[in-house]
């Protein structure tokens, strides 16, 4: 099918989680987040603390903004100079907001590049929710065409991205032996019914793999390459996946392992779940158990990520655009039923 004249897209529409930019934000945006959940005001305020020690500031608005200005001056070096706008679920500019906006620029067709690379009902389905969402809501202004692009976790950029980072990462560490060094790929665990709707935990598993393969080329030696899971949340009785990070970097201490080296691959920017998480939290637990621990810039911070996102938006635009990847690259349209969830 062409996607010239009057079925082209006219603009792109960056669409993400959000976050507070200061102190007065902070619970708000965690009231947005927890929305429809009950959420006690005292545990809001707990969750909270994590953002204080930042100021109360965020850094993924901040990135979104870097990233999507680089993407631009990318898409314009390939001469598809189009328009890009930034939308949130959970903080300013709120999603429905931007679309508001694009319908009074009158763009009629635009796709959506989504913030997250993997399947599941959190990281796929939700955004595809909220899509349909701020359509509706903006009906009474006028109609408007979103498509959301592919999932990317299989595209050779966003794996190459994760390598490269990786490689550069223990080469700056004074590449630590083999025999005391392991490497924790990690990512967002999500509720294990959750998981069961989707293929979160398989496609997780490729990247690992891919990455344990591609590190041992570069480096010229056989490692540890374990993945582990962070940032939970949820009551203690909803099982979730694991092992957690820090239990991992424990069980890596008792088997000998002095250097760890955590690889953020569920996430594209270094926001908050990782500047807490594993930069606080998890280095305090390596720490404790007489580990060096190294993180790894995540994807978003090498020029491939950005190549890729472009590549994504030129192949809905061209007639039979190349579609990249490594294996089967996943469809341009979802299922209607898939990484279905109810909380």
């Amino acid at each position: 099918m062409s996607l010239r004249g009057e079925d082209a897209y006219d603009a792109v529409l960056w669409l993400s989680f959000g976050g507070p930019e200061s102190k007065e934000d902070v619970v708000p945006f965690l009231q947005n987040v927890t929305r429809g959940r009950n959420i006690p005001r005292e545990r809001l305020e707990l969750v909270a603390h994590q953002y204080y020690l930042f100021d109360g500031v965020s850094s993924i608005n901040e990135q979104n903004r870097a990233m999507i200005e680089a993407v631009r001056e990318e898409l314009k070096s390939r001469d598809l100079a189009l328009p890009i706008y930034f939308g949130n679920r959970n903080w300013h500019p709120y999603v429905e907001h931007t679309v508001g906006q694009m319908i009074t620029d009158g763009v009629k067709k635009a796709l959506v590049f989504v913030t997250s690379a993997y399947s599941s009902y959190s990281s796929c389905r939700q955004y595809r929710m909220d899509i349909a969402r701020s359509i509706e809501a903006n009906a009474d202004t006028g109609s408007i065409v979103l498509h959301k692009v592919r999932g990317f976790y299989n595209h050779p950029k966003f794996l190459n991205s994760l390598v490269e980072l990786t490689v550069m990462t223990f080469r700056s560490a004074g590449s630590p032996r083999p025999s005391t060094t392991a490497f924790v790929t990690t990512a967002h665990s999500i509720p294990l019914a959750m998981a069961s709707a989707c293929d979160y935990e398989s496609q997780l598993r490729f990247v690992n793999s891919y990455l344990k393969k591609e590190l041992e080329q570069a480096l010229g030696n056989t490692y540890r390459v374990d993945h582990a899971f962070q940032s939970r949340s949820g009551p203690p009785s909803q099982p979730w996946l694991e092992p957690d990070v820090g239990d991992k970097i424990d069980e890596l201490a008792s088997e000998g392992f002095s250097e760890v080296v955590v690889v953020p691959i569920g996430f594209i920017s270094d926001h908050q779940e990782v500047r807490y998480d594993l930069d606080t939290l998890a280095k305090e637990r390596a720490e404790t158990a007489g580990v060096n621990m190294y993180r790894v810039p995540t994807a978003s911070n090498s020029s491939l990520f950005i190549s890729m996102v472009a590549d994504l938006i030129e192949e809905r635009l061209a007639d039979h655009g190349t579609r990249l990847a490594v294996g089967a690259a996943l469809p341009d349209f979802c299922e209607e039923h898939c990484c279905l969830f109810s909380e």
